[in-house]
């Protein structure tokens, strides 16, 4: 669908498409007038490609998909070994690197995967097999957000091996250079050989900026504590609409207002 569609709709999961409680209900109908339109819905998340695939069966998407923060792309419909593009590093040499920064900075930065199943649950909210889902991570590392006097001799390190880290509300992320949300949006794009997409990006936090930057309409969604701003203050310089209502309401609702304006031309 991809290939046939001047108009993308690339979207967070997270905080964004749904709250952190994983409900998908809000945006269930408006998924559905998007498939009409033939508009696909690229999700692009921090998620693994395992937990995504649960998430577009309930939603009955066949786009593709961006996970582990843009560190690769899926899909049955890239004609790639495996449907599937490569962006980052894999999970092992970035376990090597956060545990160089972590000596470096004298401060043990924790993996995600590293947590109790007790301490998983407390910080995502998954339980059971979800968790399994969540750990199943090849090309990104999530790991504990350090404290903020840290971020600076953090980011020196990343420096030194070619990696970046993107903050988002509950963890950090470490990737290789060549990844993000927003090069994955690219790289996408340039394999769809499609002239002139309009991209329609919502996200609700600062690792979901290299997307919003790669997006043509740009759109922050809240939570139910109000939106992000550390992110709004990284987007000052830049046209975007905040939603009105948190999470799954807020995405529902901005994007019936572009398919009514897409209806009414």
């Amino acid at each position: 669908m991809i290939e046939n569609s001047s108009i993308w709709v690339v979207s967070d999961v997270d905080g964004t498409l749904m709250d952190h409680s994983y409900d998908l209900s809000p945006a269930k109908e408006t998924i559905k007038k998007l498939q009409k339109l033939s508009i696909p819905v690229i999700l692009c998340t921090s998620k693994t490609a395992s937990e995504v695939k649960v998430i577009r069966k309930e939603l009955n998407l066949t786009d593709p998909y961006i996970v582990e923060n843009g560190a690769a792309i899926y899909g049955e419909s890239l004609k790639r070994v495996n449907g599937e593009i490569i962006l980052g590093i894999k999970y092992e040499s970035l376990e090597e690197i956060l545990n160089f920064i972590s000596n470096e900075i004298d401060y043990i930065l924790t993996p995600l995967n590293n947590l109790t199943d007790q301490e998983a649950t407390q910080l995502t909210g998954l339980e059971g097999n979800s968790l399994n889902l969540m750990r199943d991570r090849h090309w990104s590392m999530p790991f504990l957000n350090p404290p903020s006097y840290l971020e600076e001799k953090i980011n020196i390190c990343c420096k030194k091996f070619n990696v970046d880290i993107f903050k988002g509300n509950r963890m950090s992320h470490l990737l290789s250079t060549k990844s993000n949300k927003g090069k994955a949006i690219n790289a996408l794009k340039e394999y769809s050989n499609v002239q002139n997409i309009e991209i329609i990006g919502l996200g609700d936090s600062p690792n979901d900026l290299p997307l919003l930057l790669n997006s043509d309409i740009k759109i922050v969604i809240p939570g139910i504590n109000g939106p992000n701003l550390n992110l709004l203050d990284q987007l000052k310089d830049f046209e975007f609409t905040l939603a009105s209502e948190p999470n799954g309401y807020g995405w529902k609702n901005e994007i019936n207002k572009m398919i009514n304006k897409l209806e009414l031309s």
